[in-house]
């Protein structure tokens, strides 16, 4: 399988399909999962053509289960290992939930500088800010991701049928039709991660303060986020993100949840693809 590694000595896994002289989709995935939750992407955009790349953060999916460096910092610099590796220029980066903090990260302080980002998408996105504080009053209050941390440490397992079984694909709505084989496949994502990188990984995306990292992206950059979205509330998140982007475009989802992705990956496909081809 491709790794890459990293200058700390992390092993990184990669997906890397289609023509290498295609422009390259690079896709950043969100917490706990890895790179197959964009399965729905990777093959639609492969076969118009397009070289489409995915890794596994650390501590998730294939990629080495390290105790340290899960944190923003560390995201940001595995992606661009990744995108070193592999020479990709002219990129566009979409990420989702955590993997969109990633990607504002990323660009921010590496794929813009080595000049080799051309576009970017923040779907279901978690900057600027997820934690409530004097600054950020519509943020969510610490009390809530002490309760993600506290339920992982007492049963992981449990948790991750929860999560999805319940507000992350709106399956927990009235008149909702639970898709089994839709939770299975976030349950076996996440289990195929590190504890420890799930757990500091809470910090990561409900802490970190992505303000600057906006506030410094030049590329024109798509955010998406659905209305009904009950793990990244769109007002504390989208609405806030498009006021510090100079180059931003917000287009919101009425009824869509933060798995928007992969239960109307027909609607989202047909979005990303238009603004590609910009």
């Amino acid at each position: 399988m491709p790794f890459v590694t990293t200058q700390d000595g992390v092993e990184i896994f990669y997906k890397d399909w289609g023509p290498k002289d295609a422009r390259p989709i690079v896709f950043h995935h969100g917490w706990p999962l890895s790179s197959d939750d964009w399965d729905a992407q990777l093959l639609f955009f492969v076969a118009k053509g397009y070289r489409v790349v995915a890794h596994d953060r650390r501590g998730h999916g294939r990629s080495a289960q390290v105790s340290d460096g899960h944190d923003m910092d560390h995201y940001a610099a595995d992606a661009a290992a990744v995108a070193r590796h592999l020479d990709l220029r002219n990129a566009v980066h979409i990420g989702h939930s955590t993997g969109g903090g990633e990607v504002a990260r990323y660009v921010a302080r590496f794929g813009e500088p080595d000049g080799r980002v051309a576009k970017c998408v923040l779907v279901s996105a978690v900057p600027p800010l997820m934690l409530k504080t004097a600054a950020n009053p519509g943020g969510l209050p610490i009390e809530v991701f002490d309760g993600f941390r506290a339920a992982l440490a007492a049963n992981r397992a449990q948790f991750f049928l929860d999560v999805p079984t319940g507000p992350f694909y709106g399956f927990n709505r009235p008149g909702a039709k639970a898709d089994q084989g839709v939770i299975q496949n976030w349950w076996r994502q996440g289990m195929m991660g590190s504890a420890k990188a799930h757990y500091d990984g809470i910090k990561a995306f409900s802490e970190t303060d992505q303000t600057e990292d906006l506030k410094a992206i030049g590329v024109p950059t798509l955010v998406l986020h659905g209305e009904d979205d009950q793990i990244v509330p769109i007002d504390a998140s989208a609405r806030l993100s498009i006021k510090l982007l100079r180059n931003g475009r917000l287009k919101t989802y009425p009824g869509h949840s933060h798995g928007m992705l992969t239960v109307n990956a027909g609607i989202l496909n047909a979005d990303l693809l238009a603004f590609v081809q910009e």
